[in-house]
């Protein structure tokens, strides 16, 4: 017996979606660790590169803040409850250092220098812009 008679085409279209959903989540969660890099290293780099170092720093926070936000829209479109609202309110690229280091500051026993910097920009959007 099928899927189709004992369920119906509704119940195929679910468990499609339920497949698509579940792939998309691998596929973010393979891609925020194979990209990520933790605060020790982005620290390094800011300390290292004397030229480009803070330019670089900035770059990838920027990122790091629109894959999360990114990352975000999505689970709020499969279902998930919103942790981070805008409001109306305008989030620039410009926002996503003192975003960060206001985090490690307001937390400075919570992360660990191996920590992801998405954990971290993560928390600082979820603490800035709370539901």
């Amino acid at each position: 017996m099928s899927m189709a008679t004992t369920t119906g085409t509704s119940g195929w279209r679910g468990w499609w979606s339920l497949r698509r959903m579940l792939a998309a989540c691998v596929l973010l969660v393979l891609a925020g660790q194979s990209g990520a890099i933790s605060i020790r290293e982005l620290r390094t780099l800011e300390a290292t590169d004397k030229d480009h170092g803070e330019a670089y720093v900035q770059y990838y926070l920027v990122g790091a803040m629109e894959g999360a936000l990114e990352a975000h829209a999505f689970a709020v479109r499969a279902g998930a409850k919103p942790l981070m609202c805008l409001n109306g309110r305008r989030l620039e690229p410009r926002m996503a250092k003192p975003l960060f280091d206001g985090e490690l500051r307001r937390n400075a026993g919570l992360y660990e220098a191996d920590m992801p910097v998405q954990l971290v920009l993560v928390n600082a959007l979820v603490n800035a812009y709370a539901c």
